[in-house]
Formats: C-alpha cells, sequence, structure tokens
C-alpha cells in the first residue's frame, strides 16, 4: 500500500477530529487497555474514538502519534490482508514516539484479527471499531487471544439525548410544570426519531435514518453476505417490524412473506434474520418459563433504534413505546431480560428481569378500559410461588406517576420519560 496515500488519509482524519464536537456519552475505557468497540452502525463508535484522540493530544501526545485509519475511505477500497504492515512503516515514518492505532471499521478486510492480535502482542495501543457482532463471537475471542477488552456502543440512552439536546435531569425539570413538559416532549421525540448521535443536529431526521437503514441493509447485510434477493430481505424486516410486541416463529415469518409472492426458503428466512442481528439492526426477547425449544423458535423481536423501526409504522406509537422500553432493557441488562406467557396461567408480562426481580407492563395510557387487564397478569404473577419479583411496573407513554396497592403488591406506574432515566430498579 501507498505510504503517501496512508499519510494523507490519516492527515486528513486529524484534520476532521481536531474541531470535532462530541456530545458526553457514558460509557468510560480504560487507557492502558486495548479495545473493540462494536454495535450499530452510526452509534458514535467513531465518535467515541474522536473524544480519546482528543483527550490523548489534551495529555501532550502528538497528533503524528494518532495513527487514524477508516476501513470505509474509498482510497482504501483496495486494501487487503497483505496491506496492513504498511500501516506500522508508515507509523514509523510519522513519529518515533509511541504510536495510539484507532482502526475504524476494520471488519470490513478479511483477516484482520491477525493484524490485531499482533499488534496487541507487541504491546501497541490499539482501538478497533467494528459493526458486526461475530467480532465478539468465541472463535474470534479466541484468535485475538484475550488481547481485548469488547464494548457495546448503542445509540444515545435518553440521558445522553437530553445533554445533546440542551435539556438537564435535574429536580427543576422534574418538578416544574413548564420544564417537566420539555421532558416529556424529549421523551416522544426520542421515542419516534430515535437517539443517533448524529442526527440530533438534521432537522429531517428521517432522511438521516433511511441513509443508514439502507447502508445498514444493502452493505453491512446484503453485500457482506451474498444476498441477491434484496427485496425479499426488505420485505422481512417490515415484517418483523410489524410483529413488535408479539412473538413470531420462523414459520410465521416464512408464510407471511410467501403470501404476498415473494419467494424465499425457510432457510434462507432463517440466515437473513441471523445476519440482521449480527449487523445489530435487530436483537430479540425469549420467554422466561418456555422450554428451550419454544424460548430458541418463538422470540420476540425489536429494533436497536427507535428512529429505524419508524421507518416501517404509520400511526403505531404503542409499538415504538414498547420497543424504546426494550432498548432501555438491552442497554442496562444485556440478554438477561424475557417476557413472561404462560397459556397454563393466563399471564402475560411484556418483560420480566430475574436478576433485578422486575416485571414490567408497556400500555399507550391506562385508563378504564385496559386497567384491569394490565393489572391482571401483574397480580397472577405475584402468586407464581416460582418466580421472585420485589418490583411491578406499569409503564405509559405520558400519565403521571402513581403507585397502585392491590392484592398486596405495589405498582409503580410511571412516564416513559422516566423509566428511560431509570438505572437500578431498587425502590
Amino acid at each position: 500500500m501507498n505510504h503517501d496515500v496512508l499519510k494523507t488519509v490519516i492527515y486528513d482524519q486529524h484534520e476532521l477530529i481536531r474541531n470535532y464536537k462530541i456530545n458526553e456519552r457514558f460509557y468510560s475505557l480504560e487507557k492502558s487497555a486495548n479495545y473493540i468497540l462494536i454495535g450499530l452502525r452510526r452509534s458514535g463508535k467513531s465518535l467515541m474514538l474522536y473524544k480519546l484522540a482528543q483527550q490523548l493530544i489534551n495529555e501532550g501526545v502528538d497528533w503524528e502519534q494518532i495513527i487514524y485509519i477508516n476501513f470505509e475511505d474509498d482510497r482504501l477500497v483496495e486494501f487487503s490482508i497483505s496491506d496492513f504492515n504498511d500501516i506500522v512503516l508508515t507509523a514509523a515514518e510519522m513519529t518515533s514516539k509511541t504510536p495510539y492505532f484507532f482502526l475504524d471499521e476494520i471488519q470490513i478486510i478479511d483477516g484482520w484479527e491477525k493484524f490485531a492480535r499482533r499488534l496487541a502482542d507487541q504491546k501497541q495501543h490499539v482501538y478497533i471499531t467494528g459493526s458486526n457482532a461475530k467480532m465478539l463471537s468465541s472463535e474470534m475471542e479466541s484468535q485475538l487471544g484475550g488481547r481485548y477488552l469488547a464494548q457495546r456502543i448503542m445509540t444515545y440512552s435518553f440521558e445522553e439525548y437530553l445533554i445533546a439536546i440542551g435539556l438537564r435531569n435535574d429536580l427543576a425539570h422534574h418538578y416544574t410544570s413548564s420544564l417537566n413538559g420539555q421532558l416529556r416532549a424529549a421523551a416522544k421525540s426520542y421515542m419516534k426519531e430515535g437517539a443517533f448521535p448524529e442526527a440530533v443536529d438534521y432537522s429531517n431526521k428521517r432522511i438521516y435514518v433511511e441513509n443508514i437503514y439502507n447502508k445498514v441493509l444493502l452493505g453491512d447485510i446484503a453485500a457482506r453476505n451474498g444476498i441477491r434477493n434484496v427485496q425479499s430481505l426488505r420485505v422481512l424486516m417490515k415484517k418483523i417490524a410489524e410483529t413488535i410486541t408479539s412473538e413470531v416463529s420462523y414459520t410465521k415469518l416464512h408464510n407471511a412473506i410467501n403470501s404476498i409472492g415473494i419467494k424465499i426458503s425457510k432457510d434462507s428466512l432463517i440466515s437473513y434474520v441471523g445476519y440482521a442481528e449480527d449487523a445489530y439492526l435487530i436483537f430479540n426477547t425469549h420467554n422466561f418459563i418456555g422450554k428451550f425449544t419454544e424460548r430458541e423458535s418463538t422470540p420476540r423481536y425489536y429494533f436497536y433504534d427507535n428512529g429505524l423501526l419508524n421507518l416501517f409504522l404509520i400511526n403505531k406509537d404503542p409499538l415504538l413505546l414498547e420497543n424504546a422500553v426494550a432498548i432501555h432493557l438491552k442497554r442496562l441488562y444485556d440478554d438477561d431480560f424475557y417476557y413472561f406467557k404462560s397459556s397454563k396461567t393466563g399471564i402475560d408480562i411484556d418483560f420480566y428481569i430475574p436478576s433485578a426481580s422486575t416485571a414490567i407492563q408497556v400500555t399507550y395510557t391506562l385508563d378504564a378500559f385496559n386497567l384491569d387487564r394490565e393489572l391482571k397478569s401483574l397480580i397472577s404473577l405475584s402468586n407464581d410461588k416460582t418466580t421472585r419479583v420485589d418490583n411491578y411496573i406499569i409503564v405509559t407513554l405520558e400519565d403521571e406517576e402513581k403507585t397502585i396497592d392491590t392484592n398486596d403488591i405495589k405498582i409503580q406506574v410511571m412516564p416513559l420519560y422516566k423509566f428511560l432515566l431509570i438505572t437500578s430498579f431498587q425502590f
């Protein structure tokens, strides 16, 4: 690889990073450790590397020590595994001091893990980003030899979003009517528009999100996995979006797609769903009390960002509300949350977190028409001797916060904005 081209890429990246304003994120990186940051495209992984580079410069590191390579740069389109060593050689030409290697979207280059392992073995400082969950597979972990700490990066949490749009999460905003209205309005925007960090500054956020979705669908999923029938992939994502709040099997998805005249094999469909999960487009939850085979065959799917989900929906705020709750739980508990559904007892709980002993129902509004239904499953769950529940929560979009005392349990009713600011379910 021509070293002058690499230097141009690096110096251009310096210019981009130098004056980039970066909003606060609630992630911390150990400077002495090597990292792999993974997550949905445009979720803020690169911005975290920018922030780290800025911190190093502020601490006295020279710009020439910042070896930042973005592998999506079109000048690197012919870059291959044989060119990796040229990055090390170029760094040696730029500085005699300790280099810091920032390797952005490195998964594009097949065989990257061998180079990453070599740098780590040489005690270099290395920070890597990628947009595919396979970068955290057990096989990849073995090849990297445990030399890297992994950190999943998601789009803004609600508290990060408030910081980005200039609202404070303080007592005044919780108790002053006008200021509290701003928090509630922000939660509604967060629910509908999603929380991609760079989208905050866009007036037309939908177009920005559409561009991300097409990049993920066509690049990270279709091109990367050799999918020619892109139309079937698009329809599959739409059908999954329409199932939010309900469990769905591969068979049901397969039948739904074939019923509209789009032919796809069931095996291909299963593979496509896996690719979408690997690209951090969607994630799933399973039935806590289901047998293993039932858990795996009838999950509930959610999207990693509400802006993506909203591309498929028209006036479906209840689905967006539940998806926003699911994202928050994913952020806090990773895979340790479930839905809880029993045909035998009639219990149907939207989310159950065993490690937090918490059960959560989600309803757009709590009124006389649905109050009994929402309470019934929570009360039934409290009588289930095999399951421990200390916290019972009903999340609504905007209803006032209150406590319902019934059948010897206390049920916390709270609006979305309040729920999204919870970091621990201890009341």
